[in-house]
């Protein structure tokens, strides 16, 4: 698979999560760069996209966190690059979701009323998402102490 590739596949990936395309092709093009990242004019050659597209996509990945702005010292431009801590911040953002699908479900079974049929589906909904609200932080907390250990490589 070649790095373009790559980075139309992290396209699609990300589009599906409910980013742009542009913001995912962004995401793909800064998990191949090295630390330094990109300024917006080596991302809009690299993925030959509009500027006002790639600058839409980059500003809303920094405001969600997934990416941060700096400059080097005596640089004129900005650079982007992933944050340290990306996917545990995406994680930790759609984790909050899961108290929004239980509430969903507590609408929809107020809604459905006493019918066991009709509530089954909606149950099943909130529990899961309860089970994961109440596991995952615990995943995340174990992750951190393995990615801390001194034999894991980064």
């Amino acid at each position: 698979m070649s790095s373009e590739d790559f980075v139309e596949e992290a396209g699609l990936y990300f589009e599906r999560l409910g980013l742009s395309r542009t913001a995912g092709r962004v995401m793909g093009v800064l998990l191949l760069s090295d630390d330094d990242g990109m300024d917006l004019p080596e991302l809009r050659e690299e993925l030959g996209a509009a500027k006002s597209s790639i600058s839409v996509a980059v500003g809303r990945l920094a405001q969600a966190g997934l990416v941060e702005r700096f400059r080097r010292p005596g640089a004129r431009r900005d650079r982007y690059r992933l944050t340290r801590d990306v996917f545990g911040r995406a994680f930790r953002s759609k984790m909050a979701e899961f108290q929004r699908f239980q509430e969903l479900a507590e609408h929809g079974l107020a809604v459905v009323g006493d019918d066991p049929r009709r509530r089954e589906r909606l149950e099943n909904m909130r529990d899961m998402y309860a089970f994961m609200a109440e596991g995952f932080p615990r995943l995340l907390a174990e992750w951190e102490r393995t990615r801390q250990a001194p034999s894991h490589r980064p």
